[in-house]
């Protein structure tokens, strides 16, 4: 579905990707993480289209995408989300997503509307369709933004960040909602800090370092790779730890969230975001 291949980004001195090859499947869950300043986001923007290699290609549904600008890629099926949700604050939750499939998926007059009313069912959030965007909480903003990402009709989803700032319920609430669209086919890559949401759902997990791809494999092996251990997770926390805390965490937060209506995170393609 998805291929890197041969990838190099720089910003001057700073190296986004060196010679990275990555490649995704129809219906996988990925993980990414890594620290501050690693360039993830900025992998999502080659992935998406809002930055343009220095050298490789981008692969996407059997053809050269490289050249395509975000637009393009949008149309094709891959749609994306941003660390810092930014609606148009003046319009309604329904109007954000109804732009959304309307500018980013193509769709027109009864089409959209079924798209955006659809997308904002499957996050939980139909009930605020005609609140003002502007007055929403974090929460409520980032379930429409994934809802901004899915009225574009993806094929392929990236998630920057969207479980930041949540409470260990709200977490949970926003890993279930991830795991029926991953259920609909629709492949899922997930930059995270909270590891415990990654760990929950993904299949596979990387680490991003100095433009490199470091332990890529499943999770449970990447949190114990020392190398991976040193750079992101601390010498002084074990893997061990981290996931029986992750485990602790996730079970006290689907007891207190018991059947809580989906949550989501950001997305749409014409959000600005911010790198990382």
């Amino acid at each position: 579905m998805l291929e890197l291949d041969h990838v190099t980004k720089r910003f001057g001195r700073v190296v986004i990707a060196e010679d990275l090859s990555f490649s995704v499947n129809a219906g996988d869950t990925v993980g990414i993480v890594g620290p501050n300043g690693a360039g993830k986001t900025s992998l999502f923007g080659l992935i998406s289209g809002d930055l343009s290699p220095d050298a490789g290609h981008v692969k996407f549904a059997g053809r050269d995408i490289t050249r395509l600008d975000s637009a393009g890629r949008c149309r094709l099926g891959i749609g994306r989300t941003y660390q810092v949700p930014r609606p148009f604050a003046g319009m309604t939750v329904f109007e954000n997503v109804l732009v959304a499939a309307q500018q980013g998926g193509g769709l027109r007059r009864k089409a959209s509307y079924a798209a955006a009313a659809d997308a904002l069912e499957r996050t939980g959030i139909a009930a605020e369709a005609n609140v003002a965007a502007g007055r929403l909480g974090l929460l409520q903003r980032k379930r429409m933004e994934v809802a901004r990402a899915l009225a574009t009709g993806p094929t392929l989803l990236l998630l920057d960040e969207v479980a930041g700032g949540l409470t260990d319920p709200e977490v949970t609430v926003l890993v279930e909602i991830v795991r029926g669209i991953n259920a609909e086919g629709i492949a899922v890559i997930w930059i995270e800090h909270v590891v415990r949401a990654l760990t929950s759902l993904v299949s596979r997990l990387t680490c991003l370092y100095g433009g490199q791809f470091v332990g890529d494999g499943d999770p449970a092996s990447v949190l114990a790779n020392p190398r991976v251990r040193e750079i992101y997770l601390g010498v002084e926390v074990t893997a061990e730890q981290l996931e029986a805390e992750a485990g602790d965490e996730l079970a006290g937060a689907s007891g207190a969230s018991g059947t809580s209506e989906a949550a989501g995170a950001s997305g749409a393609a014409e959000s600005d975001g911010s790198g990382t």
